[in-house]
């Protein structure tokens, strides 16, 4: 199975710009990428923040963009979404039956578990009872292996501006999730804004990069007072194996210069030592 994971698209209404950037050409741009490269992948999923302001104006713009996707796609919704506004313009977006935005399906023998950690009043994640007896009933369902998807980590990143909006009921949710652990194969998360893995109770983990703005690695306590930057956005190709769950980092911007690094092979020492920077 091939995933392309995206995130943290904070899209804005035309001609508006975000933080000196232009969400919409990034989205764009990823988009252009992923045509050209995967097109052979399952799915596409977006792990929330899809508008900023959660406005209808943005979701037409991002509707726009989806219609045109050659890839199928999973809508999930973040801090910044509103479901309201969401289901206006995708009115077959994901529902529990509680409406909340989140919903599975099974693919290549995964179960693919994809929630809505978006609580009303505030940035952090929450997960309420009724959202967590959808995902008891959810994951009750079957025995095959489960890749679960959230916007919110229930974990601390040692980025305190960002752990203070973090999930905030993760024991109840673990609760949940931990009879299936050894089913969950891997957790794909947004919000924070960086690459990051690890592991949460034993199950692998990977945080990616946005599409518009980054949160830089600062790691110093700062208070509640986010830090941004602008540097470079990536998306996630995931390729899940029957023994690997393989995260490679697509910076789809990233317009360095490309060269073989076993030229000095061909070329002998002076071609890594004397590098020419002319060369293709």
């Amino acid at each position: 199975m091939k995933i392309v994971h995206v995130t943290d698209i904070h899209l804005v209404p035309q001609p508006a710009t975000l933080y000196g950037l232009d969400p919409r050409t990034r989205l764009d741009a990823a988009i252009d990428s992923i045509h050209a490269d995967h097109l052979d992948a399952d799915l596409i999923v977006l792990t929330g923040d899809l508008a900023h302001w959660g406005e209808v104006p943005a979701y037409e713009a991002l509707r726009h963009r989806i219609d045109g996707l050659k890839l199928p796609v999973v809508m999930m919704v973040g801090n910044h979404d509103d479901r309201t506004s969401l289901r206006v313009v995708f009115p077959g977006a994901m529902d529990d039956g509680n409406g909340f935005v989140q919903g599975s399906r099974i693919i290549d023998g995964h179960r693919l578990v994809f929630l809505d950690t978006k609580q009303a009043g505030t940035h952090a994640g929450a997960y309420c009872d009724p959202r967590l007896a959808w995902l008891e009933n959810e994951l009750a369902k079957g025995v095959e292996p489960v890749l679960l998807f959230m916007h919110h980590p229930p974990f601390l990143t040692g980025i305190s501006s960002m752990d203070a909006i973090t999930q905030q009921d993760v024991d109840a949710l673990w609760q949940v999730l931990q009879p299936h652990a050894q089913r969950i194969r891997h957790i794909f998360l947004g919000h924070v804004h960086r690459p990051i893995s690890g592991n949460w109770h034993g199950i692998s983990f990977s945080l990616i990069p946005g599409l518009n703005h980054q949160v830089p690695l600062v790691l110093d306590p700062h208070g509640e007072n986010i830090p941004g930057s602008h540097e470079p956005p990536a998306y996630a190709v995931v390729s899940v194996e029957d023994r690997s769950v393989v995260v490679h980092l697509k910076y789809f911007l990233d317009g360095s210069k490309r060269f073989p690094l076993d030229g000095y092979e061909v070329k002998g020492r002076g071609y890594a030592l004397g590098f020419p920077t002319d060369e293709a």
